[in-house]
């Protein structure tokens, strides 16, 4: 049995809980948070308040790091430094160059480092990318994302972090639409350019951007469409289409949906999401923890490595720098600049 610590016991946190529960290989034998206020949040569990006492205290087989943005590739290089595997939560990092850093760290260490996209690993996409690689339905020719949720004030006030350029790295295309965006660039392929639009159109006073519009091109000529928005009434259900030459598939409502012109809509796939879950947090981390785990045991590379979780923040930087350079920026400024 793995022994398993959680590193920030925030919302997310309790997700991990659970997958840890769900996986049969893990046990959860520490947690840690700098606010002594949450020392009960699992009880029973030896608590820690600084994270190089808990590793130096317990012996460690993985860390989950459930922290801000801007302590993932601080705290991971850390956990790395004790021989600690680490699950770590999105994004991967702050930019794409500190995403190089950390891919340098994890090349020349044996612990590995998972990134959690676990929506890879729900039954509607999974099905998705098969019925993509039949090519039944011929060349992929465009695919769409639409994010549309709600953060008032109060989501941003509560964990002021989530609402500065220095420790978020960006507002709704980095916190809530990543997955979308890793997702997406499944679909469509390797990146070549990005046009972008980034605003603030909701009611809270905040310095990273709250909505994202943006045009993606793909090396196979695939034309992406993307927007995510916090100033929606609600959480309404992420949507992702894919236009091929014969079908458009959808993926909405935890369902994957197939359109052939003439004939009646096939659902193909449904997801179950996760008990004690919130919907849009995805149906598959205890997937995605049991997997990891299962590496770990048998020294495997069948998980999430940081080298995947690269184009989701090569996306989010050629974003930013596309609205406020106002033109479109070619990916290989980025890679290269």
């Amino acid at each position: 049995m793995l022994k398993v610590a959680i590193i920030g016991l925030g919302d997310v946190s309790a997700i991990h809980y659970l997958g840890i529960q769900y996986s049969q290989t893990g046990q959860l034998v520490a947690v840690c948070d700098k606010n002594d206020a949450l020392k009960n949040k699992y009880p029973n569990i030896p608590f820690y308040t600084d994270i190089e006492t808990m590793l130096q205290t317990e012996s460690l087989d993985v860390v989950h790091v459930c922290l801000p943005h801007y302590l993932h590739y601080t705290v991971t290089k850390l956990c790395l430094s004790y021989g600690v595997h680490v699950l770590q939560e999105k994004p991967l990092a702050l930019s794409y160059k500190e995403g190089l850093a950390l891919k340098d760290i994890v090349d020349n260490r044996s612990p590995k480092v998972a990134i959690c996209f676990q929506n890879r690993n729900n039954p509607t996409f999974i099905q998705l990318m098969e019925e993509l690689a039949k090519r039944e339905t011929g060349d992929i020719l465009a695919v769409k994302a639409l994010v549309a949720w709600h953060r008032g004030s109060d989501y941003y006030q509560t964990k002021p972090w989530r609402a500065q350029w220095e420790t978020a790295g960006g507002g709704t295309i980095i916190n809530q639409a990543v997955h979308t965006l890793d997702l997406m660039q499944l679909i469509g392929g390797s990146l070549q350019s990005c046009l972008a639009s980034l605003s603030n159109i909701g009611e809270a006073q905040i310095e990273v951007e709250d909505t994202a519009v943006a045009t993606f091109g793909f090396n196979n000529e695939c034309q992406g469409f993307y927007m995510s928005t916090n100033a929606y009434a609600f959480n309404s259900s992420v949507q992702i289409e894919v236009v091929t030459e014969a079908a458009i598939f959808i993926l909405i409502n935890n369902a994957l949906i197939k359109h052939v012109e003439g004939e009646a809509p096939i659902i193909l796939a449904r997801d179950v999401p996760m008990e004690g879950s919130k919907s849009y947090y995805g149906a598959s981390h205890g997937t995605l923890i049991r997997a990891f785990y299962e590496a770990i045991i048998h020294d495997t590379d069948d998980y999430i490595h940081v080298e995947d979780a690269l184009p989701s923040m090569l996306m989010i930087d050629a974003m930013k720098q596309s609205s406020l350079e106002n033109r479109q920026i070619k990916m290989e400024e980025i890679i290269h600049g």
